[in-house]
């Protein structure tokens, strides 16, 4: 049960300084030693990819669909931010396991999205179904 407790709570405080950084504009040092203490490489991982511009938001026309990747060492993840599902190993090994609860990506585009610092792209519905099945093709 402690477990769960501290699990809970390493995501509320990251809803809670994604929700500050939105309001704000931005992530204080100190909210950034916060997160780092918290989720430790995971948070520095996801805050590279965030600095980096390696959070993508994909807007599909006419649908309005949205698709949002995080670009890896290895590939790119697709994440779904409100299943709080991510399509990496970590995921399935650590986050499924109940190790911990947000892989680095699910961690990068909630900070991106707060900051309005990811890329945006818009594409034709059309395309929505390559992406998808690329997806599928190296999904484990």
């Amino acid at each position: 049960m402690t477990g769960e407790r501290y699990k809970e709570s390493e995501v509320e405080v990251l809803r809670k300084v994604c929700e500050e950084a939105k309001r704000n504009g931005k992530i204080t040092g100190s909210q950034l030693t916060h997160l780092t203490a918290i989720f430790g490489q995971r948070f520095l991982k996801a805050w590279d990819a965030v600095i980096n511009r390696r959070v993508k938001r994909y807007r599909f026309k006419p649908s309005g669909r949205v698709v949002w990747v995080v670009v890896g060492r290895e590939r790119e993840y697709l994440v779904m931010p409100i299943a709080e599902f991510c399509s990496c190993d970590d995921f399935y090994y650590r986050v499924m396991d109940g190790e911990v609860h947000l892989c680095y990506h699910l961690i990068a585009q909630k900070v991106a999205e707060s900051l309005g610092w990811y890329d945006k792209i818009e594409e034709e519905d059309g395309f929505y179904e390559t992406l998808i099945e690329e997806w599928r093709e190296v999904t484990p």
